[in-house]
Order: structure tokens, then C-alpha cells, then sequence
């Protein structure tokens, strides 16, 4: 049997509108305090089929964009230690399933930070749908997870004087997307 779509979710293509979208993330410092950052969402798709399994997204972030509100821990994130962005620009996203798991939905797809592939599941709301001042039919959704950094090749640390390490390996990522209908 076909899992129905949100209430008020119409079938189409929906294109993630990046101007107001967000992919924040959150990771551990020094072990007493978090460094929170940004990365731009460059693209995204969200195809909306008749039902949940016939659903796809898909979407892509650009590395060098990130954002700490800091210029040299961002050149340091940029650089080979971790991202690599020069090399490896893009991050991306491409599901492979959508489940309901009471009233939030869960994504399942690949993740590909760093190069490195990694199946994630991402517990997803399905925020609801307005019509913009412009006339734009627009879906809204909201998504975090927490991902090991090091799973994905992201192993670059520094040991403290006290024990522990500089930067922690689970990083919490928060997504916030408005996508307009193509339709």
C-alpha cells in the first residue's frame, strides 16, 4: 500500500530556494564549548511523486562557503586538514527512501562530505506549504542529524593538555529549506 503524501504536499518538482535555506552545524571545542558554522546549499531537487515512494531529493552544498564568523577557522576548515574544499567542492545528498515515523518523516540516503560516501538517515518534519508575495506555491521542511566526522575522513585533531582532543567527532547538522513548486 502507497504512503500518502503531507497534507497540502502537491505532486511536482519543488527546487530548493537556496536565498532561503540554511545548513548549519554544530561540533564540539576544546571539549567545553561548540563552534557553530554555515555552508551554503547550492542546489537541490525535491521531486514529489503520487506518494512517499515515488519522492526523491536531492541537493548540494559548496565546502568553501563555510561560515564560522571566524576568516581563520574557516581558512583552516577549507583546507586540506578537513575539507579539502579546493579539491573536493561539493557535498552532496541523494535519497533513497522516505519512511513515516510517527508524525516526522525519515530520509534515507547517501551523504557525501570530504569525498567520502556514508548512508545517513535524516529524521525529516514536513513544515507545511505557503503561497509567497510573489505568487510562488512553496514547501518547507526541517531536518537534523548527527553525523561522526571522522567517518567521513574528517580525522585532523589536535591532543590537549588535560586530556581529550580540540575538535570533537560528532557534528550536529541542522537543515532548514524553503523549496519553491516548478509546477
Amino acid at each position: 500500500m502507497a504512503t500518502p503524501l503531507p497534507s497540502g504536499l502537491t505532486a511536482g518538482t519543488y527546487v530548493i530556494d537556496a536565498a532561503h535555506s540554511t545548513a548549519s552545524f554544530a561540533v564540539r571545542h576544546a571539549g567545553i564549548s561548540k563552534v557553530r558554522g554555515t555552508i551554503d546549499i547550492t542546489a537541490g531537487t525535491i521531486t514529489v511523486g503520487d506518494d512517499l515512494e515515488s519522492t526523491s531529493v536531492s541537493a548540494e552544498l559548496d565546502a568553501a562557503s563555510v561560515n564560522t564568523g571566524d576568516e581563520n577557522r574557516d581558512g583552516h576548515l577549507k583546507s586540506a586538514d578537513f575539507w579539502h574544499a579546493e579539491e573536493k567542492p561539493v557535498w552532496s545528498f541523494a535519497s533513497k527512501g522516505i519512511s513515516v515515523d510517527g508524525d516526522a518523516y525519515v530520509i534515507s540516503g547517501d551523504l557525501t562530505i570530504n569525498g567520502v560516501t556514508k548512508p545517513v538517515e535524516l529524521p525529516t518534519e514536513f513544515a507545511g506549504t505557503a503561497k509567497d508575495p510573489f505568487g510562488n506555491d512553496r514547501a518547507g521542511f526541517e531536518s537534523e542529524l548527527e553525523i561522526s566526522r571522522q567517518e567521513f575522513g574528517l580525522t585532523w585533531n589536535a591532543a590537549l593538555e588535560t586530556g581529550g582532543f580540540l575538535v570533537g567527532d560528532k557534528v550536529k547538522i541542522a537543515l532548514d529549506v524553503s523549496a519553491i513548486s516548478q509546477n
